[in-house]
């Protein structure tokens, strides 16, 4: 079958390697001028890095056998890096069991709630069962007061702002349940996947177009073929679909009223900065801020992790952000907001000057970020969409995930298997 699919991130490009191998004719079609999505990336110092900081963790089986299958396996590398969170104008490593429930400023009794709370969801192993709980509700009630408030409550708000108290407890669960403290990086970049998977699918016969953003999916009445149209004015059919974009975007394309159930799922914007600088900036990789003042969420120093040798010695620092698309933080020129940045940078290392950075790039996504609300899981779309042969494959559909590189993975075998083409 001739197989066009819509996207050249993790799920569009996974989902075409898939049907290329499988025998069919396959076109990818892909907004941006990179492939990669939100792993797309930039180069320091001669070295690919992601545009938004990227690892995987021990549990992330369908990315680490994708890795394998693409001969790449070797070049996977696990880490223990340090983790820290930045209160009360000090930072507190926080990266290890005995760092957490040595945390100074709460108390033993608290302490011992935060380590039950968080073991218990360990070891829940189905987090349906809080699909409609608010989490900070469920963290007051069993971490407590002052854990919540000082750990949890901030991490929320920092990430999803006024929405925060109905952000559901079966996200948060999944968020602590499947993470490790390992985390894996491929050396010289995630973009080395990416890249294989590329050039798997030419070598199979099939295409990666990129510059081709779409403006309308069409199917005339007792048609079975689909059309494409892209805003260069290029026209594609084929005999099945697999759109990868977010649910918004799919259903303007396809001219989805505005009162569908496909436009009720909210979104947030992803900004991050990748500072290359001459001097570290922390003294850990990651570092959470709990400080509801600062106006980022995080601070990724990728070089106290990944050696700094591959990237020229710059030490390579992110700034992440996820805000509205309305936020100062997303509309403001990068450059403004950088300079807008550099007081609080100071808080973390009061010597920090912006000669420090030798370059910097920066990038912002749309729909980086759902809103995982109570309702939300009600309103996640089936991969069957409303034309014949069109296939959703959207990162909502891995609830209670929220986004990431192996549950993309997974997605984009599921839609295969879905759009019969596997």
């Amino acid at each position: 079958m001739i197989i066009g699919i819509i996207g050249a991130g993790a799920t569009g490009l996974t989902a075409a390697f898939d049907a290329a191998k499988a025998g069919h004719e396959v076109t990818v079609l892909e907004a941006s001028d990179e492939v990669g999505g939100l792993a797309g990336s930039i180069t320091v110092g001669d070295t690919p890095v992601e545009r938004f900081y990227h690892h995987c963790f021990r549990t992330d089986r369908d990315m680490i056998d994708l890795i394998g299958e693409l001969g790449l396996g070797e070049a996977l590398t696990f880490y223990r890096p340090t983790t820290a969170v930045y209160l009360n104008g000090r930072m507190y490593p926080f990266g290890t069991p005995t760092e957490m429930l040595r945390f100074p400023l709460l108390s033993r009794p608290d302490r011992l709630r935060f380590a039950m709370s968080s073991a218990l969801l360990k070891a829940v192993r189905n987090g349906s069962r809080f699909n409609d709980v608010p989490a900070l509700e469920w963290m007051r009630r069993r971490a407590g007061h002052r854990v919540t408030t000082l750990i949890w409550e901030p991490l929320l708000r920092g990430k999803f702002g006024d929405r925060a108290e109905s952000v559901s407890m079966a996200w948060l669960w999944a968020r602590i349940h499947y993470r490790t403290f390992e985390l894996g990086y491929v050396e010289g970049g995630f973009s080395r996947v990416y890249q294989a998977l590329y050039d798997n699918i030419t070598e199979h016969g099939g295409k990666v177009e990129v510059g081709k953003a779409v403006v309308s999916i069409t199917q005339p009445p007792g048609d079975r073929t689909v059309t494409v149209h892209t805003a260069d004015g290029c026209t594609f059919r084929f005999d099945r679909l697999i759109v990868t974009t977010p649910q918004p975007t799919f259903a303007k394309a396809a001219g989805i009223p505005s009162d569908d159930a496909l436009w009720r799922n909210q979104y947030l914007g992803a900004t991050c900065f990748v500072l290359e600088c001459n001097r570290s900036v922390l003294p850990y990789y990651w570092l959470n801020i709990n400080d509801p003042t600062f106006p980022f969420l995080a601070v990724v120093e990728h070089t106290q992790m990944v050696d700094r040798a591959q990237y020229g010695g710059r030490h390579v620092v992110y700034i992440g952000n996820y805000v509205a698309r309305d936020d100062w933080r997303y509309t403001t020129p990068p450059e403004e907001l950088l300079e807008r940045y550099i007081p609080w940078l100071r808080k973390l290392h009061p010597d920090f000057d912006d000669s420090w950075i030798a370059d910097w790039h920066f990038s912002k996504a749309g729909f980086a970020q759902p809103v995982v609300t109570p309702e939300y899981r009600a309103l996640i779309p089936g991969h069957r969409t409303v034309m014949e042969g069109v296939t959703l494959a959207t990162m909502s559909q891995i609830y209670p995930q929220d986004r990431g590189q192996s549950y993309a993975v997974a997605l984009a075998r599921r839609a295969v298997r879905a759009a019969g083409v596997a």
